[in-house]
């Protein structure tokens, strides 16, 4: 079965849900070492998705992925905004006349984060969202060149993604108001890093239901 954009409105409304279901805890971590904005602004965003939900599901996934990603840049506040929308639209760009499969995905994922660790000038272990996007691509690679099916390829992101959001909890964190606190942003998971594997997990959850479930 080919995944297409018409699944578009299922994954942002999946989202939606993720993210509105830990809302108060998220919060709590943000407060704990961020602004305490971050859910708040999400929410602006996935809103804002969920009235184009329509439109993007009748587009290819190059053109839908630079909408989310503009959508994003302009309704998200803060840090999130920005990074969300690069990397939705270093998707885009790289996804442009190519069909997609595993490999390309990974590659076009990839390339997406690597985006996002040039415009926040961060890398993995750094306690950022990015503690969860770049184990995710790695994942993602390392399945594409053992040929891994791709339900199995997903189901794996599950594990990979909880263990880049729970590595933020010892992290020192250097981006961000939390880097103002020092040692003391030791000992709380990143809210950014848990929204991203929030995110992801029910991604993947969709994708997996669709690809396993007989037609």
């Amino acid at each position: 079965m080919q995944l297409t954009p018409q699944l578009l409105p299922n994954l942002i409304q999946a989202i939606a849900d993720v993210i509105e279901n830990n809302a108060e805890e998220v919060t709590a971590l943000d407060q704990a070492i961020g602004d305490g904005d971050h859910v708040i602004n999400l929410q602006r965003g996935i809103q804002a998705l969920i009235a184009q939900s329509v439109e993007l599901s009748q587009s290819d996934w190059a053109t839908a992925w630079q909408k989310i990603g503009m959508t994003l840049m302009t309704t998200v506040g803060g840090a999130s905004g920005s990074l969300y929308g690069t990397l939705f639209m270093a998707m885009s760009k790289a996804s442009r006349e190519r069909s997609l499969t595993l490999s390309t995905f990974a590659e076009v994922y990839a390339q997406g984060v690597e985006a996002v660790k040039q415009r926040g000038k961060a890398d993995v272990g750094e306690k950022t969202m990015l503690d969860v996007l770049i184990p995710v691509a790695d994942s993602l690679r390392q399945s594409s060149v053992e040929a891994v099916e791709l339900p199995v390829a997903l189901t794996k992101l599950t594990d990979v993604a909880l263990a880049g959001m729970e590595s933020t909890r010892d992290m020192l964190a250097t981006k961000g108001r939390a880097s103002f606190l020092e040692e003391r942003s030791r000992g709380h998971v990143d809210a950014g890093a848990k929204t991203a594997q929030l995110m992801i997990c029910a991604i993947v959850a969709v994708l997996v239901e669709r690809l396993t479930t007989p037609a």
